[in-house]
């Protein structure tokens, strides 16, 4: 289990390696994602509040990355956090996500992305339920849902 501590770790002295790459160019992911998504995953936009059913929707099944299909989340770490946004407390594998320091919006926060491809998620933080006390905050315009 992932702790915040492992979550500095990563920041401070790098992420671990990923099973794989995915890599395309801007045009060629601008050719393939919807706008609003593309905002999200590639330019690290985020999405309204609350604007996402996925938020309140608990069904069995795994969280991928929307743009490169690589498994993130279980639905057994999906938690309500009020916040408006789907929340887990770990990821799949500890490869999955990638950890970077994040000074935007005047304070200091760490962003998650696909360790894969680079697609911005959302961020984490150090306030969740136990054991972990992980919240992985993420758009859901980042994620599917697959059974």
């Amino acid at each position: 289990m992932l702790t915040w501590q492992d979550i500095e770790k990563f920041v401070t002295h790098g992420n671990p390696p990923a099973h794989q790459r995915v890599v395309k160019t801007g045009l060629q992911w601008r050719s393939i994602l919807p706008n609003d998504v593309y905002e999200v995953t590639r330019n690290a936009g985020t999405e309204r509040p609350f604007s996402s059913p996925m938020c309140t929707h608990f069904e069995p099944g795994v969280y991928a990355c929307i743009c490169c299909d690589t498994p993130l989340f279980d639905s057994t770490e999906k938690f309500d956090s009020g916040t408006g946004w789907p929340s887990f407390t770990q990821p799949i594998e500890a490869n999955t996500v990638a950890y970077f320091n994040d000074g935007s919006m005047g304070r200091m926060r760490v962003e998650i992305t696909c360790n894969v491809c680079d697609a911005h998620l959302g961020h984490v933080f150090p306030d969740g339920p136990a054991p972990s006390r992980l919240r992985y905050c993420v758009n859901a315009l980042s994620l599917k849902r697959k059974s």
